[in-house]
């Protein structure tokens, strides 16, 4: 059995967060949605990362060759890799964002930060490397211009995650909760206000640190990144209908485990705020 706490595990901030994103994950639609901000489609466009193609591991590529399936269905598919994306982010947005690029200490922090660039500007789906396409239709998150994200809740006393099933079910909580967004998949049209903030946000944050320690992955520009990015622009006044939550995103796809680079420095839970050097390029064959 998981610890008890006899207070918050959060900050009163994160608090806040958490409760917001659990509102939005349980809310139910009572009415038709008003959709005349957010028209669409979105781009049948899929996006992905992998630092050093010349280095992706056979188990990881399996996983990114699943999602080929859908090009027979109009979508297209892009893969990039550091020196690619670093070209499309100083093409597209210029020097500052690309020194932001670069300040990434690691490749999961590179994929997170190039993400919200891509999507910002062309629109579309990225997906992450690691993810497996279990061959479900997806047309329908592309008709509309909200951006549509994975919600994930980690329950603290555990160290374990909370199904979907359990988690998104309304009034559904528990003290050692926390309620948050995954940063895949990322699915939005060009200009989507809250990919730009967090676009923004992991922007000042790599440039706050940029000389001093380095900085955590998952608030820089990982999923803390992300949901703070929502919660401030539903607070600050737009619509939540900006937002489609997918609640059953586990059936359309899931992160392969176990793969090869999850045991050493390429897993950013094993290299967080500790300098990443890629490994020989025997070990990563």
């Amino acid at each position: 059995m998981g610890q008890a706490f006899d207070a918050d595990p959060l900050v009163p901030c994160e608090r806040a967060r958490s409760n917001f994103v659990r509102d939005i994950v349980q809310r139910r639609a009572h009415s038709p949605l008003d959709l005349t901000r957010w028209p669409g489609p979105t781009p049948k466009r899929i996006v992905q990362f992998w630092d050093d193609l010349q280095r992706l591991p056979d188990d990881v590529r399996a996983c990114m060759e699943s999602w080929r399936q859908l090009e027979s269905e109009g979508f297209e598919l892009e893969v990039f890799d550091m020196i690619s994306a670093s070209q499309f982010i100083r093409s597209g947005l210029g020097e500052r964002y690309e020194d932001a690029f670069k300040a990434c200490y690691h490749p999961s922090m590179m994929s997170d930060y190039f993400r919200y660039a891509y999507v910002l500007l062309e629109g579309g789906f990225y997906i992450d490397a690691d993810d497996v396409y279990h061959g479900m239709p997806i047309d329908h998150l592309f008709v509309d211009g909200r951006l549509k994200l994975q919600p994930f809740c980690y329950d603290i006393p555990t160290a374990q995650m909370v199904p979907p099933s359990i988690f998104t079910e309304p009034g559904a909580n528990k003290p050692g909760w926390i309620f948050y967004f995954n940063t895949t998949p990322l699915i939005a049209p060009p200009n989507h206000p809250i990919v730009e903030r967090a676009l923004l946000n992991a922007t000042a944050s790599l440039e706050a640190h940029r000389d001093t320690e380095l900085p955590e992955v998952q608030a820089t520009t990982g999923p803390g990144n992300l949901t703070r990015s929502v919660f401030e622009i539903i607070n600050e006044g737009c619509s939540v209908e900006a937002l489609k939550v997918a609640h059953d995103w586990e059936l359309i796809s899931t992160s392969q485990w176990p793969l090869s680079y999850r045991n050493d420095s390429r897993n950013w839970r094993l290299s967080n705020q500790k300098a990443y050097s890629a490994l020989p390029l025997s070990v990563n064959q």
